[in-house]
């Protein structure tokens, strides 16, 4: 058996986990809802304030969804109790990120600023001009959100600059060397 999969999630207070009859598992707590359709391997059930993941068979990949499910579900409760963020840096001289409603706005070494547009789940901050986080109850849409505003302009092995997780390492390269 799963050893992940036959863990209960336990439902923490001021949070209501309902199972629809179209396979849906929702979850609504005080910093959203979400919700997760079901894959026909595995069942869940929620009693006594814990929901229990099962499955159909032993096979091989319906184990696996059986793990996946119970940890997505726990992912669920706790992205709507405390929310799931990413931090990142900017570096490079003159290069900045702005937060305007549900716009960010790069500076990052192009002629054109580059404008992404968050999900309605997603808020983003800007504590100050080289640093950006990222917040929502969401944790694979945070992460997305995230990638995707790294993947504009990531960290260059040579100087260091461009957008990168905080706390990320970036391993410099020595540049040409020219013998004398």
């Amino acid at each position: 058996m799963s050893r992940i999969g036959k863990q209960p999630v336990v439902v923490p207070t001021g949070v209501n986990v309902e199972r629809t009859k179209d396979r849906q598992v929702k979850v609504k707590g005080p910093k959203g809802e979400l919700a997760m359709t079901l894959r026909p391997e595995v069942d869940v059930e929620i009693k006594e304030g814990k929901v229990f993941v099962s499955r159909a068979s032993d096979a091989r990949d319906v184990r696996a969804y059986h793990g996946m499910t119970r940890a997505l579900i726990d992912n669920m409760m706790v992205g709507v109790t405390k929310g799931y963020q990413k931090e990142l840096e900017i570096v490079g001289v003159g290069w900045n990120a702005a937060v305007a409603g549900n716009k960010v706005t790069l500076q990052v070494g192009f002629c054109n600023p580059i404008v992404i547009t968050l999900p309605p789940n997603v808020q983003a901050g800007a504590p100050s001009a080289t640093s950006l986080t990222i917040f929502g109850p969401d944790k694979q849409l945070v992460g997305a959100i995230a990638a995707r505003i790294r993947s504009t302009r990531p960290p260059e092995p040579y100087k260091g600059k461009g957008v990168r997780y905080k706390g990320e390492y970036v391993r410099q390269k020595a540049g040409k060397s020219f013998g004398s």
